[in-house]
């Protein structure tokens, strides 16, 4: 799924929680469509409820990882553009691979905890609030507020550079763009 807001991406979460019995997750209030797409609105987070959502950022690092420490779930980076970059080209679609394109999913390789496409694709909108670490964090959460959403992941049109692992975006929650989608989650109770 690509060229969604981050507001269409919790709507999305929460539709898909109650079709399959679930309870959803976010409540949306005061929302603004721009065709049927959600553009603002206030989104609070029931953190009891067991629906899908998206992942904090730390989580959506800690599963990209998936153990290691390295610039990629697999390896080490060696140059930082557009050009061959061995690890990433194996579990990525990059700007060297993508022919300027999303692909289908779960075409490249899986980290060690069977997860695809962390690395490259589609940058992958998250549940926090952007803010700057101010420093080495264990698990941090974001802010309570501000204006622009984070996003991870890198993209199709990205180099080697931007799929890390630890690069992090940042995005007003009502842009919607081509390289941009979602990873779901649910919190196991």
């Amino acid at each position: 799924m690509e060229r969604i807001t981050w507001f269409d991406a919790v709507n999305y979460c929460n539709q898909r929680s109650a079709a399959e019995g679930f309870t959803p997750v976010y409540t949306i209030t005061n929302s603004g469509q721009q065709g049927v797409h959600i553009i603002s609105g206030t989104v609070t987070w029931d953190q009891s409820a067991d629906g899908y959502r998206l992942l904090t950022e730390a989580e959506w690092e800690y599963a990209c990882r998936a153990t290691g420490t390295d610039a990629f779930c697999n390896g080490g980076i060696s140059q930082t553009g557009c050009g061959s970059e061995p690890y990433l080209g194996l579990v990525a679609w990059y700007c060297n691979n993508a022919e300027s394109q999303t692909h289908a999913v779960t075409q490249k390789s899986p980290n060690n905890w069977g997860l695809s496409d962390m690395h490259g694709n589609v940058w992958e909108w998250c549940w926090d609030w952007y803010a700057s670490y101010g420093g080495a964090a264990t698990d941090p959460c974001g802010p309570d507020s501000g204006s622009l959403r984070v996003y991870r992941g890198g993209c199709w049109g990205e180099g080697a550079q931007h799929c890390r692992s630890a690069y992090r975006r940042n995005c007003s929650p009502s842009g919607r763009y081509d390289y941009m989608g979602m990873r779901l989650a649910r919190t196991a109770f």
